[in-house]
């Protein structure tokens, strides 16, 4: 087995021994292979290993490598997003994990409008209240998430967060669970279902797994060190 298509099943293994320690089923998953700063080439053999859901987290680096590998890969767009940027991202992302203000969503609202798209979005939370990190306030969640709702070309999946820096993987147990009992609270106030948490990266996504993720997020133990 090539090294690319070791790591991928190393980490699909790990997910799938996490959904049976905590009672899952593994279709409940979905590995998001986060290819940020990885030549296409890196993509394409990952793609060839199997994997075909990739992350990125630069709009102008993500759009290169979209028009580059053509059909076939499924992308998703997990970085801080600019609204100067919105009108790159429209109709080339299966779902922006990072919706953090009332701005960002009437933005994407408007250009999806003019396309006449519908784009699937999750909302970033800043759990810890890092001021190095982007994502709305837990008490905000609710403001904003009514308003995406008004937003007739948004589609509300779920929530998004990246924890704060842990010295081990058990120690982001408390956020994960903490991120899905803030969309379980939402979900009556919304009356509907929000059926998508991402959460977890290459140190923590088992442990992300057994507390709930349907989006791991997961790049250093599939590509390896990030160049530079």
């Amino acid at each position: 087995m090539r090294p690319t298509e070791q790591a991928l099943a190393d980490v699909l293994g790990r997910i799938n021994r996490a959904c049976a320690r905590s009672g899952r089923d593994p279709a409940e998953v979905r590995l998001v292979a986060v290819s940020k700063t990885m030549a296409a080439e890196r993509v394409q053999a990952l793609m060839a290993a199997g994997q075909l859901l990739f992350g990125e987290n630069r709009v102008q680096e993500a759009v290169l490598k979209i028009e580059a590998l053509g059909p076939g890969p499924q992308w998703h767009f997990i970085g801080h997003l600019q609204k100067n940027k919105v009108r790159h991202v429209i109709g080339k992302f299966d779902l922006i994990h990072s919706v953090d203000s009332r701005d960002l969503a009437q933005a994407l609202n408007r250009r999806c409008g003019s396309a006449g798209l519908v784009q699937p979005v999750l909302l970033q939370i800043n759990q810890a209240g890092e001021t190095t990190k982007h994502g709305i306030l837990p008490q905000e969640l609710p403001a904003l998430a009514e308003e995406v709702e008004r937003c007739a070309s948004l589609d509300l999946r779920g929530l998004m967060s990246i924890p704060p820096p842990a010295a081990a993987p058990e120690n982001s147990r408390r956020w994960f669970n903490d991120l899905r009992v803030l969309r379980d609270r939402l979900t009556p106030e919304l009356g509907r279902e929000l059926p998508e948490l991402s959460m977890g990266m290459s140190d923590s996504y088992a442990v992300a797994v057994e507390e709930g993720a349907t989006l791991v997020r997961v790049g250093t133990a599939l590509f390896g060190p990030r160049p530079g």
